[in-house]
């Protein structure tokens, strides 16, 4: 295709594959300046050399037991997820929770749970049918305990929120190509990075493309995600996001890569231009595979409240998303912002949450579990 094909660097030019005796776990990338916008420079699509491998030392712990700990299927490291998720969530826990000590079960405490639900951002149309939902129960089952009453807010809770629980289906095709978009500052470089780790961790390649051209630290920073996951990264100092994310594809499928993720430049939904490019680079994936993207992924900071309907609504819209990444679950967020995306507030559609993140470090994104998140939100 004239203008997008792809262009494969010179073998001395190429990054090595990854070593069997790859580098600690690391730290975590701190995020970078904003994005500015300015005008594309001349480049062409490149693979940045890797640097050498560096002797780990001694203390060196191997990458299998290190990756090992991001599966969710250890009992200690599931306990401790659990953990932060009640932590991080402890704002709208807290004041759910405390409703029901030492109340009775009447009408002042539907009213009160009423308030505590808007506040946690759960939205006016959500909060009505959780407490149609548990009015009805109340009465059915005579409920006259406070804890009764909300271990049956906790269960209408993770029943209202299960059509947002999907796992990510990994591995049904290959290359998975996976679009991913966000506005600034939402964690989106950073979450590639965590769940390119979380993918090798299940033993699937990953390629990388740094399709946020208009900002050099965000290629700089994928860059880095790169080395320290010992992933090959496709970039290009400025010019067109489109061409990377095309050529990456074509890379992918060259090197049987499991996953291709293709980062996209951070916009506000409403830079109508820079959306209309991300209309653009879905399109010229789909050239390069006529299948692809075959995941379409918004990373949606959870501290933005109701703004986040808003973003999900915009988004879907110019590219039709088929999941969400909530991240910063971290003790200032509300947490009932997707039981307003379950709701289909404001015209939203009730798109999948395939990961939540609750901190900063490389395991704390995890799988989105209703059950979980519902216990987390009454505190319980």
């Amino acid at each position: 295709m004239p203008g997008y094909a792809a262009v494969e660097p010179s073998p001395p030019r190429v990054e090595s594959e990854p070593q069997p005796e790859p580098k600690p776990e690391p730290e975590q990338v701190p995020q970078l300046e904003p994005e500015s916008e300015p005008g594309p420079e001349p480049g062409s699509a490149q693979e940045p050399e890797q640097e050498p491998e560096q002797d780990p030392g001694p203390d060196h712990k191997p990458r299998a037991d290190a990756e090992s700990e991001a599966e969710p299927t250890s009992a200690p490291a599931r306990t401790s997820w659990l953990t932060r998720l009640r932590q991080g969530l402890s704002r709208t826990g807290q004041s759910i929770g405390g409703i029901f000590v030492g109340v009775k079960v009447d009408e002042n405490l539907f009213d009160e749970l009423e308030t505590a639900l808007i506040m946690a951002d759960a939205g006016v149309e959500a909060t009505q049918k959780l407490l149609a939902s548990l009015r009805t129960r109340v009465r059915k089952e005579r409920l006259e305990d406070a804890g009764q009453v909300r271990a049956a807010l906790r269960d209408i809770l993770a029943d209202h929120l299960a059509p947002l629980e999907k796992k990510f289906p990994l591995g049904q095709t290959k290359p998975m190509v996976v679009m991913i978009a966000g506005v600034n500052g939402a964690g989106k470089t950073t979450s590639i990075g965590k769940l390119a780790n979380h993918f090798q961790a299940q033993g699937t390649s990953v390629l990388l493309a740094a399709g946020d051209t208009f900002r050099a630290a965000a290629r700089e920073q994928l860059i880095e995600w790169g080395k320290r996951n010992h992933v090959n990264v496709i970039a290009q100092e400025g010019g067109d996001p489109a061409a990377v994310a095309f050529d990456a594809v074509n890379a992918g499928r060259a090197r049987e890569a499991g996953v291709v993720m293709v980062d996209t430049a951070g916009r506000l939904p409403t830079q109508l231009h820079l959306m209309e490019e991300l209309k653009k680079i879905r399109r010229v994936i789909s050239k390069a595979d006529s299948a692809a993207p075959h995941e379409v992924l918004l990373v949606v900071d959870g501290n933005t409240g109701q703004n986040a309907i808003a973003q999900i609504r915009a988004f879907d819209a110019a590219i039709n998303l088929t999941g969400l990444v909530v991240t910063k679950l971290d003790g200032t967020a509300k947490g009932g912002t997707l039981a307003a995306v379950a709701a289909g507030s404001q015209g939203v559609r009730p798109v999948p949450v395939y990961w939540i993140g609750v901190g900063e470090g490389l395991n704390d994104l995890q799988p989105f579990v209703a059950k979980e998140f519902a216990a987390a939100l009454v505190g319980e």
